[in-house]
């Protein structure tokens, strides 16, 4: 039986291809919601009471809980089984996308030179920042700037097809949860609020941007990044959908654009991407870019917040050493207020929770977290 595909450009799977990808989705449920689970019940049973028997007291850090937990069995078989699956996640979306890599691209250049709404400006000076590009950012070989041929689009056509699979089509067949959450917690937060101009930050293949697009169909909206073949990509794929989006690749950090031109600068799992010294620089970047009134806002996986315990903060790090998440790990101890405070936001102005509203979290019933500040008002 064929695929539906969500759009034109979304990539086809043949039937072998769809047999492996389900074999992925069914291997990482088991992995998730059988073998994941049994670390607790070991480490609440067994492993925290020798601790505790050793110390006089719980492990208080995750470096701690880690301490007990690597040596254990139910571990070493989750963590094996885990790489297992996310190598043949990446194999498997890799093979398929690489086969039709011409048709997708040719697809993509049909689009545009059709025109539409929208536009893409390419900038082929632009040197990503090394710690971005010396990395195969979630084991992916070449991460997101990998290009097969002139005008190519394999990584983010790669990327689209791989979180469907990722997060097991739990996030729209879109995959556009990200967007939608930001967008109702907007509506939620601020009443009446509604954008002249929207900017995406890191905006990948532009699912998580069409939502503003779609919820303020006035708005100007924008998207940067720094992969071109994501951006190619994006363009086409916004034009098929019907949404006007303005696609430019730039830094986060430094886009290009004026002073104040935005009410609304957004991001979607970005913050975990990137160091701490360029994550300083796109808070600023975001307080220059915003009029007064506007408004940031960062939709991020739930490693910090929803994670107090220290056996929990150590098994979300576990992206950090075996999925090539190098900033993962450190997110969880950034003082995010005080770096908004910094790039210029007022103390009052900054929120930072949990959030699950839009109809849909993050996974496994566990909500986004959101991270953002409102600009002054003008005096």
């Amino acid at each position: 039986m064929a695929v539906e595909l969500p759009h034109p450009l979304f990539p086809e799977q043949a039937a072998d291809e769809a047999a492996r990808h389900a074999f992925f989705r069914d291997l990482k449920e088991l992995v998730v919601a059988e073998v994941k689970p049994r670390i607790r019940e070991r480490y609440e049973r067994y492993l925290e009471p020798e601790f505790v028997a050793r110390h006089g007291r719980p492990p208080r850090t995750a470096e701690e809980a880690g301490g007990v937990i690597v040596p254990d069995p139910s571990w070493r078989w989750y963590s094996a089984l885990a790489r297992a699956q996310h190598e043949l996640y990446v194999d498997a979306t890799a093979e398929c996308v690489e086969r039709q890599a011409d048709v997708l691209t040719a697809r993509c250049r049909e689009v545009r030179a059709a025109g539409g709404a929208g536009s893409l400006r390419l900038d082929p000076s632009l040197v990503p920042p090394h710690y971005q590009s010396q990395v195969d950012t979630h084991c992916v070989p070449g991460g997101y700037f990998v290009e097969l041929a002139p005008d190519d689009v394999y990584a983010a056509a790669r990327y689209e097809l791989g979180i469907s699979l990722y997060t097991l089509g739990r996030h729209g067949s879109l995959n556009d949860s990200k967007g939608r959450t930001g967008v109702a917690f907007l509506r939620e937060r601020f009443a009446g609020f509604s954008p002249r101009r929207v900017l995406d930050l890191g905006c990948t293949c532009g699912n998580s941007t069409l939502p503003y697009a779609e919820a303020w169909p006035h708005a100007e909206v924008h998207g940067v990044d720094l992969s071109a073949p994501a951006l190619r990509y994006a363009h086409a794929r916004s034009r098929v959908l019907g949404a006007a989006v303005h696609y430019r690749q730039a830094d986060a950090s430094a886009t290009g654009y004026p002073d104040g031109h935005f009410d609304l600068v957004v991001s979607h799992i970005l913050m975990h991407e990137v160091s701490t010294p360029a994550l300083r620089a796109i808070f600023a970047e975001c307080h220059r870019l915003l009029a007064p009134g506007g408004v940031m806002l960062h939709v991020e996986v739930p490693v910090r917040n929803a994670l107090l315990d220290p056996f929990a903060r150590f098994m979300a790090d576990w992206d950090t050493e075996h999925n090539n998440e190098p900033f993962w790990r450190a997110l969880h101890d950034l003082d995010l207020p005080a770096l908004a405070r910094d790039a210029g936001f007022d103390s009052a102005s900054v929120f930072d929770l949990d959030y699950e509203g839009g109809g849909r979290a993050f996974i496994n019933g566990r909500p986004w977290w959101l991270f953002g500040a409102r600009r002054g008002a003008a005096t």
